[in-house]
């Protein structure tokens, strides 16, 4: 009986498909035990704490003696563990969500983020998304949770559409958008912020987030013979939808929104099938009044969010309150 091709490499990729479950579940199940043992002795040392700091340094020496060739029990890890366990006493949460990421990525959750609320978002983003321990920390210090989930967001998704797809839509928005990778210029125009973004296009699509796939800059349409060009195009596979992208170096002015409906009609009428939902527009403005984007917004035919975005050129406001200022300098000079 000959080998039916198609049906032979269906049944491959069926078969790779288990052998990438197995495994991604093995590894859980082993994190899990790992994060549970650390949770365990957390909560034993909690219980003793009384004895002193002394306690965990003779731990330490103790547990390196009896497990010479096993890392994890250093003073600065059993710490740790302390912390974590009387920071989560709920022990189902500990095994069903913390479980869910590394060790160093719950550490580090530990040391930068303060907020329960905000705990648990970041270890939910972690898990759902595979960040790194490099983009966890870049998410954290970029302020993801206030940017994404706290933000005004001025959109009509709701109105325009469905509901699941308006909500997954607006969890996608940022405001404001952090781009820190661009060298910064007084004198940038549109063009310069969009070359520069499609120059680290890994960092662009880490800062748009999770399913973003970039199919071009200055993306050519026709219609009806005119030529006409998008700042930035995106296709996002969490939302099966176009995204356009429109850059304004400027405050936000409603005539914004009518150019990007318009691109819209056109990347819906021209690319858009019949399995892809309807595309979103995304204005990127250095400014917005939040009252006129809305009015703007308000009968528009198309999916629309504004948003601010920010070019860092400034060192963190930590670092700059230890620099002396232009007049102690000049002080000094005298």
């Amino acid at each position: 009986m000959l080998m039916n091709g198609s049906e032979y490499l269906s049944i491959i990729e069926s078969i790779k498909s288990e052998i990438k479950s197995a495994q991604y579940r093995a590894s859980l199940s082993v994190n899990r035990e790992l994060i549970m043992l650390y949770y365990n002795i957390g909560k034993i040392i909690n219980e003793h704490k009384s004895w002193g700091n002394k306690f965990i340094d003779n731990l330490a020496a103790d547990i390196r003696l009896e497990f010479p060739n096993v890392k994890g029990y250093s003073v600065r890890n059993l710490k740790y563990m302390a912390k974590f366990a009387g920071t989560y006493p709920d022990e189902q949460f500990v095994q069903t969500v913390s479980a869910q990421i590394p060790w160093s990525h719950n550490t580090l959750i530990l040391d930068k983020v303060h907020s329960p609320e905000q705990r648990e978002w970041y270890i939910r983003k972690t898990a759902e998304n595979g960040w790194s321990h490099s983009v966890l920390t870049h998410q954290i210090e970029s302020n993801l949770y206030a940017r994404q989930v706290l933000a005004n967001k001025v959109t009509n998704f709701d109105k325009l559409l469905a509901s699941e797809h308006s909500e997954l839509a607006a969890q996608t928005m940022k405001d404001p958008y952090i781009f820190e990778f661009i060298p910064f210029r007084e004198d940038m125009v549109e063009r310069d912020i969009e070359n520069a973004l499609v120059k680290d296009v890994t960092k662009l699509l880490l800062e748009l987030g999770t399913g973003f796939a970039f199919l071009g800059n200055q993306y050519r349409l026709n219609v009806g013979g005119d030529d006409f060009y998008i700042d930035l195009l995106f296709y996002n596979l969490n939302l099966r939808s176009y995204v356009v992208i429109e850059l304004k170096t400027g405050d936000f002015k409603p005539e914004y929104a009518g150019q990007l409906n318009f691109y819209l009609s056109a990347v819906d009428g021209i690319l858009k099938k019949e399995h892809d939902n309807p595309s979103v527009g995304l204005l990127l403005c250095k400014n917005k009044n939040d009252l006129v984007a809305e009015y703007a917004l308000k009968d528009m035919s198309k999916p629309i969010g504004v948003s601010e975005y920010k070019i860092t050129s400034s060192l963190p406001e930590e670092l700059m309150n230890q620099l002396p200022s232009v007049e102690d300098i000049r002080k000094r000079i005298k």
